[in-house]
């Protein structure tokens, strides 16, 4: 059963937008980003359960962005490597609806999280507002919050205001960018302003970069590397997701700006399979950057090998080694 907006993604005698072997290349390009998401942000999530030192304030908001980023790779793109190895979307109109509703979900609530753990570090590195801890209560606080956001803007379209239809070449679901109707053009504006206000991605980490550039040193010149190393993987999530999503957010906009364009159903794709990949750069930015998970995710993930730790041994015994046969 194909959802109701078929027409955008077929052609006047029916024929489907890409070819198989199109549809069989978009099916390994999602698995190949799907696969890593779903091992990387299973093991960020596991660890933390496995190890109470994980469990600090901040930690809680990149496990919640693990658990929303896995959300999304499970729903949008399991179910887009099956839709495209099929050729189309095998789910019905009910599966279009869940899916679009699933991956803005949890698309949303990791955006929210973002912003949390940028104005986190904006406010405990920068200290806008005086010397700041960032505690539990903080992070639950803020973890609520973007759940509360994110379905906030996302039940709407279960009940009549907008709705979720294909887009791209018609094997995934998101919310109606196409329709005209004026209940759906009313919710397409009011989420496409919600969403960047979702209140401080840009503000915090632009916030957080000019701070971390300008701070050399603090309390009697000790530089601040651990404060710095935090802040610089901030940043570089912040900048990873917008680059991710930005194309995606622009298209829409572009479309809902000028409601009679015709968009090559591929051209849509690429900005969709883009914005879904960014759930596995995210646990790759902190398991690398962040020490506490790389000394805990590495050896799970290698089965309990530590090969920072065995280079590190291998140093100091050349070093010895060294040592020993230099002249006294």
């Amino acid at each position: 059963m194909i959802p109701t907006n078929s027409s955008y993604y077929y052609g006047p005698q029916g024929e489907a937008p890409l070819s198989r072997t199109g549809y069989v290349f978009l099916a390994i390009v999602m698995a190949l980003f799907t696969g890593p998401a779903i091992l990387l942000n299973s093991t960020v999530i596991i660890v933390t359960l496995m190890h109470k030192k994980l469990r600090q304030p901040l930690n809680y908001a990149l496990v919640n962005m693990a658990v929303a980023d896995l959300g999304t790779a499970m729903t949008g793109g399991v179910l887009s490597v099956i839709n495209n190895a099929e050729g189309s979307f095998s789910l019905g109109r009910t599966g279009c609806v869940m899916e679009g509703f699933a991956v803005s979900l949890f698309g949303i609530t990791s955006l929210c999280t973002v912003a949390l753990i940028a104005l986190e570090r904006m406010f405990v590195v920068c200290k806008p507002l005086g010397q700041i801890s960032f505690q539990k209560k903080h992070a639950v606080g803020g973890i609520t919050l973007s759940w509360f956001w994110s379905l906030t803007w996302n039940l709407p379209p279960l009940f009549g205001w907008g709705r979720y239809e294909l887009e791209g070449v018609g094997t995934s679901c998101a919310p109606d960018w196409h329709n005209t109707d004026p209940h759906n053009v009313s919710y397409i504006l009011v989420i496409s302003v919600s969403k960047p206000g979702c209140p401080g991605v840009h503000e915090g980490g632009t916030g957080t970069l000019k701070c971390a550039a300008g701070m050399a040193c603090v309390e009697g010149g000790a530089v601040a590397k651990g404060e710095m190393k935090v802040a610089s993987m901030v940043v570089l999530m912040v900048l990873t997701f917008l680059i991710s999503w930005m194309p995606y957010a622009s298209l829409a906009m572009f479309v809902v700006s000028n409601p009679d364009v015709k968009i090559n159903p591929l051209v849509g794709t690429v900005p969709v399979y883009l914005a879904k990949s960014s759930t596995v750069y995210n646990p790759i930015i902190y398991i690398y950057l962040n020490k506490q998970f790389r000394k805990y995710a590495v050896p799970f993930l290698l089965c309990g090998r530590e090969p920072w730790v065995d280079e590190e041994e291998s140093e100091a015994v050349t070093v010895v080694e060294a040592a020993r046969v230099s002249p006294s």
